[in-house]
């Protein structure tokens, strides 16, 4: 299957990938997007570079504006105000099947009564490809993808790992510029979801194509990403790397959705920084009867609730002032039976943990 593979979806050479890196264009680009719904701004105002060969993903919970932003860049909708531009050009008034990218949905949108090599080359049918390179080229997309042998079987004979794979060949069989994902995990169970998300990510790295993908996981979206955008009611919150994104929130939305984080609001934090500012700390931040010169802050609070996570152990306290605070704490001794709630511990942090946050979506 060598041969095959290097037929239509093969890796890029060297050369392409360095081409494509010193572009001037990115690869999709958003100026003053808006896309409204009645009353409801599903983008409003968004601003966006992706370079080329760029894993990027948007990230936020439902109704935040990233599904929208995918449909756009597809042509699905179109923007009430601002302009997309795709590898350069202008997408106002291009059709989907004129524009160089493809979509992975959810529910894999797989033809029921055509087998799986038929439903890979679909589209190159439609663009009236002759049948023995139809054939070739999809036989090498499914090399690409694992799933080589499988070629007669319907969609109903498949596993769900395996149809999201015949989905995913059946874009890149199209030789899309930019690959668009919109949640295409989300209907596989924990373990195949993460056996899958490397194999994306690895996939990508071969192929050199641009992945934008769509999740509500913020697992997903750190883990797999080269950046990631956080989308909050139409808006973006925050831009960047996956440590960027965790380590250095800029607002509580972000800090609260990416993770677990301690949010203490602005008349709290005087106590902890002289300053009426809001700031993020991380549970894994907060260490539990810190040796001395650990930490910069110390203060004393009692446990109200744990709970045990495998790799870690999860607490919940309460200080002497009120504020709440949850600390992480990794079990790589065991469990501590001494910490159980009611009991009274001292605890502390770095002043360089705490990170003063913004007003949220502005």
């Amino acid at each position: 299957m060598e041969g095959a593979v290097t037929v239509g979806v093969a890796a890029p050479s060297p050369s392409i990938r360095g081409r494509r890196a010193a572009m001037a264009e990115p690869a999709v680009r958003f100026l003053g997007v808006h896309r409204h719904f009645g009353e409801v701004r599903a983008v409003d105002g968004v601003d966006l570079e992706i370079a080329p060969g760029e894993f990027f993903s948007m990230l936020g919970p439902s109704g935040s504006g990233k599904t929208t932003c995918l449909r756009l860049i597809a042509g699905f909708e179109e923007p009430d105000a601002g302009e997309i531009h795709l590898l350069g050009r202008p997408m106002r008034g291009v059709p989907p099947y004129e524009r160089r990218v493809n979509t992975v949905f959810q529910d894999y949108a797989l033809f029921p009564h055509m087998n799986v090599l038929d439903n890979v080359g679909f589209g190159l049918r439609v663009k009236r490809v002759p049948r023995a390179e139809r054939i070739r080229k999809a036989e090498a997309a499914l090399a690409l993808v694992k799933l080589a042998g499988l070629e007669d079987r319907r969609p109903a004979q498949l596993s769900g790992g395996q149809r999201q794979r015949v989905a995913l060949a059946r874009a890149l069989v199209n030789e899309p510029e930019v690959l668009l994902l919109d949640e295409p995990l989300g209907a596989l169970d924990l373990k195949l979801r993460q056996e899958m998300q490397s194999e994306l990510k690895g996939l990508q790295r071969e192929l050199g194509i641009t992945f934008v993908y769509v999740t509500h996981d913020q697992e997903e979206a750190l883990g797999m990403s080269d950046r990631v955008a956080v989308f909050n009611r139409g808006r973006i919150e925050q831009i960047g790397t996956p440590p960027e994104i965790y380590e250095h929130p800029r607002t509580a939305f972000v800090a609260g959705f990416v993770g677990i984080s301690n949010i203490v609001d602005a008349e709290a934090a005087v106590r902890f920084t002289g300053e009426r500012r809001p700031f993020s700390l991380r549970p894994e931040r907060i260490l539990l009867d810190p040796p001395a010169g650990a930490v910069d802050i110390e203060t004393r609070g009692r446990i109200t609730d744990i709970q045990y996570h495998g790799a870690s152990t999860r607490l919940r306290l309460v200080l002497s002032d009120g504020l709440e605070l949850v600390v992480e704490r990794p079990n790589t001794e065991g469990t501590d039976g001494a910490l159980a709630p009611g009991r009274e511990i001292r605890l502390g942090w770095r002043r360089d943990a705490m990170r003063p946050l913004r007003e949220t979506g502005r």
